[in-house]
């Protein structure tokens, strides 16, 4: 989203935890700003200070009291991110998830905000705009390759899961991404040893190409489902959090292969719809 103010005094303002992407918003250009906490006075400080124009808030923490109060304050725009439903007070709303939908805000923002949902205002980083440019890669109808994403942290500990079950099928290879920030890392790195099918990416900066190398994918409802539709790859969805509720009724409604959540069988019957419809 920075990227497309190219003419803008851009600050990140963030905390430091763990597994933050600090130095990586450095290393793209961009100014960071690291708060103590995200409490309104730290926050109300910062907006005066920098004479902010517009704050983009992407903070389940931060609610329509504190948008209200920042706004009463400070008079500055807001921008909130919400893929949950949840009452705001902004100027303008973002929910860039392919299941938004517009209707089901009214009463929940200011008269006046303007509304910017669905897959017309996803948020798709360059690299994927690249990637889905270049030509078709060469159909394998021996082996077939598989994206597996759930989540950078991987909160439900499935990716082992998931694997156990591919492993049942022949002739099927892995690109599994994750991140530093998963705290079953270890014991992943060690279930992927000496399993040549398994590709193993961590903290990876070439996800778009790993998608166009892929035949199908198995990811959660997110963020990234909407890249995974962006690139039309193929993909088997499963729920591992509340806030993936919405786009999973969403794609079952739309006849999508999803899971409300993991069961080895029905994800052996989704893998094998999915290799049948790829031929």
């Amino acid at each position: 989203m920075a990227s497309q103010y190219k003419d803008s005094n851009i600050i990140f303002a963030t905390q430091k935890l763990d597994g933050n992407i600090n130095a990586k918003i450095k290393e793209a250009g961009y100014k960071v700003k690291t708060l103590k906490s995200n409490s309104l006075k730290e926050v109300t400080q910062l907006v005066e200070k920098q004479n902010i124009d517009l704050i983009v808030i992407d903070h389940y923490g931060i609610d329509y009291k504190y948008e209200k109060k920042l706004k009463d304050k400070t008079d500055v725009k807001i921008l909130s991110f919400d893929d949950t439903y949840e009452k705001h007070h902004c100027d303008i709303l973002l929910n860039h998830n392919i299941s938004a939908n517009k209707k089901r805000y009214k009463d929940l923002v200011p008269e006046g905000c303007e509304l910017r949902c669905g897959s017309e205002f996803t948020l798709i980083r360059d690299e994927f705009i690249k990637e889905k440019k270049k030509k078709e890669k060469l159909v394998n109808t021996e082996n077939k390759t598989i994206f597996l994403a759930m989540g950078g942290a991987d909160h439900s500990n499935i990716n082992i899961k998931i694997l156990k079950v591919i492993e049942k099928f022949d002739n099927l290879k892995v690109n599994l991404v994750t991140t530093t920030a998963n705290a079953n890392l270890k014991e992943l790195k060690k279930y992927v040893k000496n399993r040549e099918w398994i590709n193993l990416h961590v903290n990876s900066n070439k996800i778009a190409k790993l998608m166009k190398k892929s035949d199908a994918s198995i990811i959660t409802p997110s963020v990234i489902l909407n890249e995974i539709y962006f690139m039309q790859v193929p993909f088997i969805a499963i729920t591992t959090a509340i806030n993936q509720k919405d786009m999973y009724k969403y794609l079952k409604k739309q006849n999508f292969l999803v899971l409300n959540k993991f069961n080895k069988e029905k994800l052996k019957q989704s893998i094998n719809k999915i290799l049948k419809s790829l031929g």
